[in-house]
């Protein structure tokens, strides 16, 4: 709007104000090159004044001024951090993670920035020494976020740049990743291995596989075999800690084994580290195939596959599925291929399995394809899953004509299931949305469920305004024929007609 009308005034130009108002307004926006403005002076001054009484913001800028001084003076400076972190004891709950996570991260960024331009092995020393927070830390801290853990992972990988500017030898390099992997994982050490492998070299991992084996076959003492009552307190807790330190050395072994194994392409190494009783398990028998697939080993990789009944297992991870695919395409049986996809589709309306049936159809056979496939999933057993797929597919015409049609299959219970499905309906299927709704709303009056009668009177409110929409209800009462029903039968709720009484 360039030109507005005021009493009194014609017209007034706004351009040239509005243009200056704007400059104006920019050079008071918060960024580092209106700050640069104000000058070096008055900025020291503003940190001084804005870091009183803020640890994390003091510590920061102690650390900016020892790595302006030089790298020596930021490594002193990271040392004392890291040592004051590992000797603190308090509990650190969520509302301190924040700070918690800005000292973290900015530890980490002075041994980067600054330690590692002058000395790449004293950062190299700090890096190890960070990294090792992680297992004395979670020991007293709440990271439900995961935001803790998730800057130790995002430091790893700067443990190759480092090693490679240190020159670092693998003997002593594998000592290194020993020494962390025989400790407590809280998942931040999970590519360590494959992290570090180019520069371990086979050496170094030949060196880390077989400390490794030492370490995990040394015999620890579990010191009876008498019955656990009948020792005396101390006994019984020496026992305790050799129970918990024996299935320690058995995780986190093969834990290690099996990355170095990956790392030197030792398939038959990593199946080798398989309990045989656990090869049966979709997610093992997965891993092993996928790996046998790399090498070009499709039929032992769907032998692997073969060992786990689909009947006697309630659930298939995508890998699994995807793993016998692959290794039926690569030994050349595409109808097998094509047979299992549909039989997923069938049992679970995997969608992405019948896209991929849907591509390897010949020309011209698709559309008689998705139609029989649709018209499948419309007399599917579970109608919540059904409607499901039919939501994921974008045909919300069918999951409509579906919630329509079988009505009274819908469980009131699975809110989980019905709330996104009216949700997703509503704007285009006020009906069946409604009807959705109403099942949840009848499910928690009949059964009297107290606790979600706020949830069940959002749903009623919801059915009442969907009504306004729907022109004919069908074979359904209308909304006020359906109030006053649910009034008869369960007016005395007053939770649910009276929220708050």
């Amino acid at each position: 709007m360039a030109r507005l009308r005021a009493d009194n005034l014609g017209d007034v130009d706004l351009r040239a104000g509005a243009r200056q108002g704007f400059f104006m307004a920019s050079t008071r926006t918060l960024n580092a090159k209106n700050l640069e403005a104000l000058g070096a002076k008055r900025l020291a001054a503003l940190l001084v004044e804005v870091s009183k009484g803020n640890a994390v913001a003091q510590r920061r800028l102690r650390l900016e001024l020892a790595g302006a001084a030089g790298g020596d003076d930021a490594a002193r400076e990271v040392h004392k951090r890291i040592s004051a972190i590992a000797r603190t004891k308090t509990f650190i709950d969520w509302r301190k993670t924040n700070a918690l996570v800005t000292d973290l991260e900015a530890q980490h960024r002075a041994i980067m920035e600054h330690v590692a331009e002058i000395d790449p092995k004293e950062a190299l020393s700090l890096l190890w020494r960070f990294l090792g927070l992680a297992e004395s830390l979670f020991a007293r801290c709440d990271d439900g976020s995961g935001r803790v853990i998730a800057v130790f992972r995002k430091a790893v990988p700067d443990l190759a740049t480092l090693v490679a500017a240190a020159n670092a030898k693998p003997t002593a390099l594998a000592a290194s990743v020993f020494e962390v992997l025989t400790g407590r994982n809280h998942s931040q050490w999970d590519e360590l291995v494959a992290t570090l492998a180019s520069h371990l070299g086979e050496a170094g991992l030949e060196q880390l596989q077989s400390q490794m084996e030492t370490w995990r076959d040394e015999p620890v003492e579990i010191a009876e075999t008498m019955p656990s009552w009948r020792l005396d307190p101390d006994e019984r807790e020496r026992l305790h800690a050799s129970q918990i330190e024996a299935r320690h050395r058995e995780r986190a072994s093969r834990f290690a084994l099996e990355r170095i194994a990956d790392a030197r392409g030792d398939v038959d190494a990593y199946i080798g580290l398989q309990p045989p009783d656990s090869r049966d398990v979709p997610k093992v028998a997965a891993d092993i195939a996928h790996r046998l697939l790399v090498v070009g080993r499709s039929g032992e990789a769907l032998e692997a596959l073969d060992r786990v009944d689909p009947a006697k297992t309630t659930w298939l991870p995508d890998a699994w599925e995807d793993a016998r695919i692959d290794a039926l395409e690569a030994l050349g049986r595409t109808n097998d291929a094509q047979e299992f996809r549909w039989e997923r589709f069938s049992t679970a309306l995997s969608a992405r399995h019948l896209r991929a049936w849907l591509r390897k159809l010949p020309d011209f056979e698709d559309f008689d394809g998705e139609r029989s496939a649709l018209a499948h999933c419309a007399r599917f057993p579970d109608v919540h899953r059904a409607a499901g797929f039919f939501v994921t597919w974008g045909a919300l015409d069918r999951a409509s004509a579906l919630v329509l049609a079988r009505a009274g299959e819908l469980d009131g219970d699975l809110y989980e299931a019905l709330t996104p499905l009216a949700k997703t309906l509503a704007p285009d299927y006020p009906l069946a949305a409604t009807v959705a709704l109403r099942a949840m709303v009848d499910f928690t009056l009949t059964r009297a469920r107290s606790s979600r009668y706020v949830h069940a009177r959002r749903h009623f409110n919801e059915c009442a305004a969907l009504a306004e929409r729907i022109e004919h209800f069908g074979a359904f009462p209308d909304h006020v024929t359906w109030e006053a029903q649910l009034r008869s039968v369960h007016g005395r709720k007053a939770g649910f007609w009276q929220p708050g009484a």
